[in-house]
């Protein structure tokens, strides 16, 4: 019987724009613009960021590009989701929609690939 894997606990910039599909100049202004998304920095100067922050990117992410909340309607949000305690929940259900929404789109791609191998194979007999 194996060891469980190890649970990251700290993901770099780099991880973080590909677990969440944004550019660093994005999660930088974002660190600008939400008081609460400030990654501690390692030795090195570099951003480190926790699983928490990235359940909370995700919620800014959802609030901004699938609710069009403006950047103050999200901060306001967020502030309320605080008050009421349904900020984690919030984060994580956010994360949630989030990833099967990525995951819709790239069913859709790998479909579209499929049904054109299959028509250009049904073409060529």
């Amino acid at each position: 019987m194996s060891a469980p894997h190890p649970v990251q606990e700290f993901f770099s910039i780099g991880e973080v724009c590909q677990l969440t599909d944004l550019k660093p100049h994005v999660l930088r202004y974002w660190e600008s613009q939400f008081r609460f998304l400030n990654p501690a920095k390692n030795r090195s100067g570099n951003r480190v960021y926790q699983r928490r922050e990235i359940e909370l990117i995700m919620l800014v992410k959802h609030l901004l590009y699938t609710e069009k909340y403006t950047i103050e309607g999200a901060r306001q949000k967020i502030e309320q989701y605080r008050r009421s305690g349904e900020l984690k929940p919030e984060a994580r259900r956010a994360l949630a929609t989030e990833t099967v929404r990525d995951l819709k789109t790239e069913i859709k791609a790998i479909l579209t690939i499929l049904e054109g191998a299959a028509a250009s194979n049904a073409g060529s007999r």
